[in-house]
């Protein structure tokens, strides 16, 4: 598979943008006034600790969000019972049995804390901490208070993993546990003996500073995301990293002389007159990732729906009718659609609860066909998944890691008129509000003349000659109404004014 990443800065924003095949699957942008605080670490103050949600809320010195960090993802150094969950060597009937007590027995209030931030703050939750920090490096992520060596799953060859705990074991610190990822397979011994020397002096830096300060304080902040992304993603799998701006260039440069040589060479400068993204034709495929239907071939498409609880992907065969045999039909349309909804998972960055509703087929392997599909398509996906099998239904559910916003709140908020709801009030349901607003005027009997602003729209469709409810209003009530077409005013909203101060009294008669 050609894997290429392109790196585009303007001086508001810069993107990263991963291809595969030449088609677009993963999008990272970071704005000039955006912080992300995905794996900083802060020295915080436990400020809560509420039991019944076996959970605590941390100060770490941000504005107006505490920290949420929950007892599963308090680490061993703060853990009474004296067992780990990763500990093999404990028989499982011993683990239940010696699960971590209360995290009121473990953690109190005013009590000063080593965090790290592991999820970003989407919407109106506080980003979410833990105390199990982790320092990564190039091959390998240093973990403290820990003793154990850990192979990324991605690594299938078991040979290559025995090698791998091998190598990493000479090396271990005391009181230090090793993470090998991905980009590790195949690394020559020297290689790892390097990484664990650097991040193991990271860790020794800011093990001091946090001594030494005062919560709440920020320790260490992580790599930004230009860094951390060549140190995530640039690997060997990768023909051609392509930057368009000469600053980025020689800091790409520079940090991959430092950490990986070899990659180098696979650096290059954009020259070209167009823009990058023009380049690649990629511009068109970022602004339909706000679109709710995505076509896919021979006229299906799919329609994506996010919400606070879930994201659900609905496949629809459109105007492909494929042949004569019906099931054959179906599954190809569901394979097409396994494939694209896949792609855009990972290139809108969609994280929590998924739902994909596929077209029904009874076909017991052509179930197994659509699962499989669906799962291989995620087998390049960097973050953490789990995959059921299709429901009688046609149903695959499936979580994904959600680190940070997708990029629906990203690059959009919520509309001003809908709040986000998608649809607004119908003119008639409108215009029927409007009628209940003069009824309650009617019955205070003060007023007699008004002025009406709504909408034009709204306005057409209440003096229409064929059902004028002006007219009516008046002629029932005894009132003067003054109809105004507005242009600022939205369809599912309207003002009224008393005719004879012009003072607005809309709230007056307004449930």
């Amino acid at each position: 598979m050609k894997k290429e990443i392109l790196v585009n800065t303007t001086e508001f924003e810069t993107r990263v943008a991963l291809l595969e095949d030449d088609r677009l699957v993963e999008l990272m942008s970071v704005r000039r006034d955006e912080k992300r605080i995905v794996g900083n670490i802060y020295k915080g103050v436990i400020k809560t600790v509420l039991p019944g949600m076996q959970a605590a809320f941390v100060d770490i010195g941000l504005e107006g969000k505490a920290a949420y960090l929950h007892s599963s993802d308090i680490g061993k150094m703060y853990d009474n019972s004296g067992y780990d969950d990763a500990d093999v060597a404990a028989p499982a009937d011993i683990i239940r049995k010696h699960r971590r007590a209360g995290i009121e027995t473990v953690l109190k209030t005013d009590q000063e804390i080593l965090v790290q931030v592991i999820k970003e703050q989407i919407s109106t939750k506080g980003p979410r901490v833990a105390t199990e920090i982790s320092i990564p490096g190039r091959y390998v992520v240093l973990v403290p208070n820990d003793d154990h060596i850990r192979i990324s799953k991605r690594i299938a060859n078991w040979n290559e993993k025995k090698r791998l705990r091998k190598i990493v074991e000479n090396y271990r610190p005391e009181g230090f546990g090793l993470i090998v990822r991905t980009e590790g397979e195949g690394k020559k011994e020297s290689e790892f003996k390097m990484d664990i020397k650097r991040v193991l002096k990271l860790w020794t830096k800011l093990k001091r500073k946090a001594d030494s300060s005062t919560a709440p304080a920020l320790i260490h902040q992580e790599e930004e995301m230009l860094v951390g992304m060549i140190r995530d993603v640039f690997n060997d799998e990768i023909e051609s990293l392509v930057c368009d701006n000469k600053d980025d260039y020689k800091k790409v440069v520079s940090y991959a002389r430092t950490i990986a040589p070899e990659l180098r060479k696979k650096v290059k400068i954009y020259k070209g007159s167009l823009p990058l993204f023009d380049t690649y034709e990629l511009e068109t495929e970022i602004d339909k990732m706000l679109d709710r239907k995505v076509w896919i071939r021979k006229g299906a498409y799919l329609i994506i729906d996010q919400t606070e609880a879930m994201v659900t992907i609905d496949v629809n065969t459109g105007r492909f009718v494929g042949g004569k045999d019906q099931e054959k039909t179906i599954l190809m349309v569901n394979l097409e659609a396994a494939r694209e909804a896949a792609r855009q998972i990972r290139l809108r960055d969609i994280g929590g609860l998924i739902i994909c509703d596929f077209i029904d087929m009874y076909s017991r392997e052509n179930r197994r066909k659509l699962y499989e599909e669906f799962s291989r398509c995620f087998q390049h996906d960097r973050a953490k998944r789990a995959i059921n099998t299709v429901t009688d239904f046609g149903l695959i559910e499936m979580t994904r890691e959600r680190v940070r916003v997708s990029h629906m709140h990203h690059l959009s908020e919520p509309c001003p008129y809908c709040a986000g709801l998608g649809r607004v009030a119908s003119k008639e349901t409108m215009a029927t509000k409007i009628e209940r607003w003069f009824q309650r005027a009617k019955a205070d009997g003060n007023l007699k003349s008004f002025h009406l602003a709504v909408s034009p729209l709204l306005a057409e469709a209440m003096s229409d000659n064929g059902s004028n409810r002006i007219e009516r209003l008046m002629k029932n009530y005894k009132f003067k109404i003054n109809l105004v077409r507005d242009t600022t005013i939205p369809i599912q909203e309207y003002k009224v004014y008393n005719a004879e101060n012009n003072q607005e009294i809309t709230a007056k008669f307004k449930v």
